[in-house]
């Protein structure tokens, strides 16, 4: 998915299965959340950014990435990462994603 710059070069994130994380490979660094996929189960684990790209909304781009690539295969999503259940925290429309059980703590939490 590409979708912006940091004026050097196109920001695009790869799902990178053998590792199990979403990359983002820009200005010599990368940026990855880490996640396990437990059949039809996805469990988000740790967001992190380089301090060099931090403040470019690549966590962001990350999380929603992740968010959408789970929607597109049915998954069901379990944010045990503290940036991505801040992030459907503020983007409700990925709340459907998660069960009921981590909706109801997840948004106690707020």
């Amino acid at each position: 998915m590409e979708v912006g710059s940091t004026g050097k070069e196109p920001l695009t994130v790869i799902d990178n299965k053998d590792e199990q994380q979403y990359e983002l490979h820009a200005d010599g660094e990368v940026a990855v959340l880490t996640y396990e996929r437990h059949g039809k189960r996805i469990f988000f684990l740790h967001t992190g950014v380089p301090p060099a790209l931090e403040g470019q909304g690549i966590a962001s781009l990350l999380a929603r990435t992740a968010l959408d690539n789970a929607r597109a295969e049915a998954l069901e999503v379990v944010p045990l990462c503290p940036y991505v259940a801040a992030y459907i925290r503020r983007h409700r429309e990925y709340l459907p994603l998660v069960s009921a059980e981590h909706q109801a703590r997840l948004l106690a939490e707020e």
